[in-house]
């Protein structure tokens, strides 16, 4: 009974590393872990937005600093539990998300993300109206560096609007595919990456800091 506990135990975690890498589509086993590539892919899903509300889902930008501030500031909004929170809340989170070498100031008065309470001294978290485009990644490579990753990301629209279908496009709205509305992820993951060439592309550098990774700069490619 024991050693056929042990079996299932073993199959299971092959069927979630099968899984996992079934999302890169560099077969780069040898020098990356399923574990490394959780961990870089929920790093780079926690700041990958809307581009309705943010232009881009992921901006590019060569300093942390100098990124997009409505993608900033939502990011941090889309990581916080609460819809209200204080002021230190929400610097204490972007330091969290983006590292200590962030040092933009969230402007007191509120902006598009969070408005100011004043009369309770708190921040409340504005609503997203989001359409029926679901903005996703596919990790095209990973390549080990000295103290983190850069990580090549195809990008890719999921449309909704059609209710017997899901539409795969381009960010810039070129329709690729279709499958079924009762499809797996896996499926339309397969029809991205027959097309890999017609979507856009992006490097994303994650730098390992305090046990964990934080998002440095991001390319086009």
């Amino acid at each position: 009974m024991r050693k056929m506990l042990i079996t299932i135990g073993i199959l299971a975690i092959i069927f979630v590393g099968m899984i996992i890498y079934n999302r890169i589509r560099v077969d780069n086993v040898n020098t990356v872990s399923v574990e490394e590539i959780q961990n870089v892919e929920d790093s780079i899903t926690k700041v990958y937005l809307w581009r309705e509300i943010t232009k881009e889902a992921i901006p590019t930008f060569d300093n942390i600093n100098e990124a997009n501030e409505t993608w900033i500031w939502e990011a941090v909004k889309n990581n916080l539990e609460n819809y209200e929170v204080t002021y230190e809340e929400i610097e204490g989170k972007a330091k969290e998300i983006f590292g200590e070498e962030f040092n933009k100031e969230f402007p007191k008065e509120g902006n598009s993300s969070f408005t100011y309470d004043e009369e309770n001294n708190i921040y409340i978290a504005t609503e997203v109206e989001l359409d029926q485009e679901e903005d996703s990644f596919l990790l095209d490579n990973i390549n080990k560096t000295d103290n983190g990753y850069e990580v090549e990301i195809t990008e890719y629209l999921e449309d909704y609007s059609d209710e017997n279908s899901i539409i795969i496009k381009t960010t810039n709205d070129e329709e690729i595919g279709r499958v079924a509305v009762d499809d797996s992820e896996t499926k339309i993951q397969e029809i991205v990456k027959s097309n890999i060439d017609r979507f856009t592309k992006k490097k994303v550098y994650l730098k390992s800091e305090n046990n964990t990774l934080v998002i440095v700069k991001v390319e086009r490619m």
